[in-house]
């Protein structure tokens, strides 16, 4: 098969790249500069230099491919539209990467939630996090167009990626602010809890679902779960680094963002992946998240994980 990713050169595209080239396919790839398109030529993806903004490069590389995995934002609504008209008719699949915090709640990192969401439960989606879930449900009506569309929706991933970047978003940020402080910081209580789910794991779920997916379909990308406090715990252990700070939420968002703080960090987002396991027999292999940063998180990592 010919696969166009977008995002191939970072942690979730590149790690599928990687696993879809060892396989015998060819992997086209979008990247946004001359610089990063050597660097993925070298590691065997034919770059396709633009931007999500290109929407007619956009559509063109989709009807060129025999599938397309948008792994580059979950939120630029007009990229995946173009991705959907060019594979419209064509029964290909196009699988569009959402996130878990599209259920997550405005706990400011204060309590732990006790709803649970999967695949069939009524989402609860806070109104900053609408545009996306429209997003997710645009990439699903799409099946009635003739396009084999699928949102795999991840948790909080963690491990080593195997493209150009190797870093995820939440864990790895946490471990460079640390780093930089001398202390753990978290937001809030660190009461709040997320699912997990190693990079590995999310990849096998992509090539299953590449390869038999049906059309319009969900699945939530999980296998355990941890608060954010155990989290900086279990980053202070590994570095070294005396205790966890708490953060008042409003200074997190103040100084990290309010997408980072509000929900990366501070929301609870707690999910089930039923309908991976049940329809396409995905079995994770990997389920302590705790376990895998007090063994494995890197101790030095560059404070700007590389881009494409």
């Amino acid at each position: 098969m010919n696969i166009f990713i977008t995002g191939a050169g970072g942690y979730i595209g590149g790690s599928i790249a990687a696993a879809l080239i060892e396989r015998g396919h060819a992997v086209r790839g979008l990247t946004r500069s001359q610089a990063s398109a050597q660097r993925l030529a070298t590691s065997g993806i034919e770059p396709v230099v633009g931007s999500l903004d290109d929407t007619d490069l956009l559509a063109d590389a989709a009807s060129r491919a025999d599938g397309v995995i948008n792994a580059a934002n979950s939120d630029h609504a007009a990229a995946v539209t173009s991705l959907i008209s060019g594979l419209t008719g064509s029964h290909k699949p196009l699988i569009h990467t959402s996130g878990s915090s599209v259920i997550g709640d405005d706990a400011r990192g204060n309590h732990a939630s006790d709803a649970v969401f999967d695949e069939e439960t009524p989402f609860v989606v806070h109104p900053g996090k609408q545009a996306r879930r429209d997003i997710d449900l645009m990439v699903l009506g799409a099946a009635a167009a003739g396009v084999r569309s699928i949102v795999i929706c991840p948790s909080n991933i963690y491990g080593a990626g195997r493209g150009l970047n190797p870093y995820s978003v939440q864990i790895p940020f946490l471990a460079s602010n640390a780093r930089e402080r001398g202390i753990v910081q978290i937001v809030g209580a660190g009461r709040n809890l997320w699912s997990n789910v190693h990079i590995d794991d999310v990849v096998d779920l992509y090539l299953l679902a590449l390869a038999a997916a049906p059309a319009g379909s969900f699945y939530f990308a999980e296998n355990g779960e941890a608060s954010f406090g155990e989290i900086g715990a279990a980053i202070g252990r590994r570095l070294g680094l005396p205790g966890v700070e708490s953060v008042p939420a409003e200074e997190a968002a103040r100084h990290w963002g309010e997408a980072k703080a509000y929900f990366s960090l501070g929301s609870n987002s707690r999910v089930r992946a039923v309908r991976a396991r049940r329809e396409l027999g995905w079995a994770p292999r990997h389920r302590s998240v705790l376990d895998w940063i007090l063994g494995e998180l890197p101790v030095e990592m560059p404070s700007t994980p590389p881009s494409a």
